[in-house]
């Protein structure tokens, strides 16, 4: 416990010599700020423009839904651009090594952030929210929504060589939670085709009001957390 503590910390200090790591853990609150009092500003213009009584707010859900994915996605995108950068200098072998060892330095570099982020969201989702969500609600959301960042964090990690090469690979990863937008757009069975990612089926759950929903969303992050270790042990054994 000592080593991980120990190893944590030196991931702290690397966040914080690096400006855009540092200014990126701030996003959550600012999108949240955001969230909370542009969007519906926008709202308020958009319907006395057209005359009608609404045009966003029916969306605003689909906003909580995003937002719990945010802090998340944020937190381990960060601790994967310094995993890569610790394995491009070779730093990262070497603590494999130690007391530490694998386990250790990645429960250490992602599962501290995102047990963080998972925390922060718990706090940040019932100050920013737009719609009502019950208390269970907002735990299932910030649960899945952390586990979206781990496997964000782990696709970075798994298929990329560099920070560069992990910064194309982050845009992609967060096309994951592009799933959310299906029920909201897209009609009949069609939108079913969105089921591979998890977070549909957080969207599913929030849109038809039924939690068990969540359940699938575990299921297939489970499935994808396996999948996606299974290639980054393959490339650290190299």
């Amino acid at each position: 416990m000592k080593a991980i503590k120990v190893s944590f910390t030196q991931l702290l200090v690397s966040v914080k010599r690096d400006a855009m790591l540092f200014v990126i853990c701030f996003v959550p609150l600012l999108c949240g700020l955001t969230f909370k009092y542009f969007i519906p500003f926008v709202e308020k213009l958009l319907t006395e423009h057209f005359s009608t009584v609404s045009i966003i707010s029916p969306y605003y859900m689909l906003f909580d839904i995003l937002f719990s994915m945010i802090t998340p996605a944020m937190f381990c995108f960060v601790a994967s651009m310094i995993i890569l950068e610790e394995t491009d200098e070779h730093i990262a072998g070497y603590l494999y090594i130690t007391p530490l060892k694998k386990g250790g330095y990645l429960f250490s570099r992602i599962g501290i952030p995102a047990i963080t982020a998972f925390i922060i969201t718990l706090i940040l989702i019932p100050l920013f929210k737009l719609s009502n969500l019950s208390i269970f609600t907002i735990f299932l959301l910030a649960t899945a929504g952390t586990i979206q960042g781990i496997i964000i964090s782990m696709l970075i990690v798994s298929f990329s060589s560099n920070k560069l090469e992990g910064m194309a690979v982050a845009k992609l990863s967060f096309l994951m939670e592009l799933g959310s937008l299906g029920p909201f757009f897209i009609d009949g069975k069609s939108q079913f085709l969105l089921s591979p990612l998890p977070s549909f089926w957080m969207s599913k759950a929030i849109v038809e009001n039924n939690s068990l929903y969540f359940l699938f969303t575990f299921l297939i992050s489970g499935f994808w957390i396996l999948l996606i270790t299974k290639r980054f042990m393959m490339k650290t054994e190299k």
